[in-house]
């Protein structure tokens, strides 16, 4: 499904509702399961189905962008009867109830339920028809709902164990706010840009962040960023040896979202690099935003090293440092907007 990429960014306008319970963390239960993990607590028979085929498709299709297929999210199915306190706890969880006594076939985006930070979907339909028939009609809004969860968790993490030296450096040689989690060293650094990495002995995790001058509205295409995001990383990242450098893989093409971010222009790239002269590569997701009282486009991206090991919960780890970037001058990035708003 190629609207994956756009999902994230039509949340807010798809008008979600979605509501908790007390609001009370401190004496909720902390989630359980993995990364990634969707707990769907559904009968057999309907899992078996239709209903569970339509599931399957949409929420274990394949990640995008990555060098080996892997799923969006990892399904668990439990019938109803084993729904007990040992899953209750996860971190996502879908509850499907088909029944021809059901009143309103809906659905319904709940949060911390029976603990935090939870993310809970209760789908409700009288037959398999009408809940193949509100499932895809909702299909954007529930795969999206279930990222943001995802990447919220980790940003609040990484907010309070953060890594000061590199935002530092972010701050002094970019001039914008971003949050990094404990563990990221700074691997090198020059005028408008940063690089920091992650390196335990499973993973490499990248992070650079880099500023250029805007010029046209030529800047928001993927041509344009490519060849930027080359020319940067050449100068700036080297590979392991001699005359190595990283640099996109260009055999295949990047997806590419122009959205908003934060009230900015902005533009997403997903997508594969690759170390010139060696044999490294691996995914990377980035973001170029629109600093208009700046008159500047600010990228920030991570990519991620890992040969033998699944790759999808590495980016999205480095995809939540990605999207903590917050732009100095906001305020006055607002007010330009509004103008030109105003007088279109």
């Amino acid at each position: 499904m190629k609207r994956i990429s756009l999902i994230l960014f039509t949340l807010i306008g798809l008008g979600l509702f979605i509501s908790s319970c007390k609001d009370d963390t401190k004496l909720r239960k902390k989630i359980t399961g993995k990364a990634g993990e969707v707990v769907v607590v559904i009968p057999n028979e309907s899992w078996n189905s239709s209903v569970g085929e339509s599931i399957r498709k949409t929420l274990a299709q394949a990640q995008l962008s990555l060098p080996q297929e892997e799923p969006l999210f990892d399904l668990v199915n439990v019938p109803p009867a084993a729904f007990k306190d040992i899953f209750k706890s996860n971190r996502n969880i879908i509850n499907v109830r088909i029944s021809p006594g059901t009143d309103t076939t809906r659905v319904e985006f709940k949060k911390d339920i029976w603990a935090w930070p939870q993310a809970v979907i209760n789908i409700s339909a009288k037959n398999n028809e009408d809940f193949n028939t509100v499932f895809n009609q909702n299909s954007d809004k529930i795969v999206a709902y279930l990222l943001k969860a995802e990447r919220d968790r980790l940003m609040m993490n990484y907010a309070k164990y953060n890594e000061k030296k590199v935002e530092e450096a972010v701050k002094k040689n970019v001039d914008v706010k971003l949050t990094v989690p404990v563990g990221y060293q700074l691997a090198n650094q020059g005028a408008d840009f940063t690089w920091a990495r992650y390196d335990p002995a499973e993973a490499l995790q990248g992070i650079a962040v880099y500023s250029f001058p805007y010029v046209s509205d030529s800047t928001f295409t993927a041509k344009y960023l490519v060849a930027k995001r080359d020319s940067v990383l050449k100068q700036y990242i080297d590979g392991p040896t001699p005359g190595s450098y990283m640099i996109t893989e260009h055999r295949l093409d990047p997806t590419f979202t122009v959205f908003e971010y934060k009230n900015n222009y902005a533009a997403e790239m997903r997508g594969l690099w690759r170390v010139e002269n060696d044999f490294m590569g691996g995914p990377y997701v980035s973001l170029a935003v629109l600093d208009a009282a700046n008159n500047r486009v600010v990228v920030a991206e991570g990519f991620v090293y890992a040969p033998r090991y699944d790759k999808r919960n590495y980016l999205r780890q480095v995809e939540a440092i990605v999207y903590s970037l917050a732009l100095p001058d906001q305020a006055k990035n607002d007010k330009i907007k509004s103008q030109i708003e105003m007088g279109n």
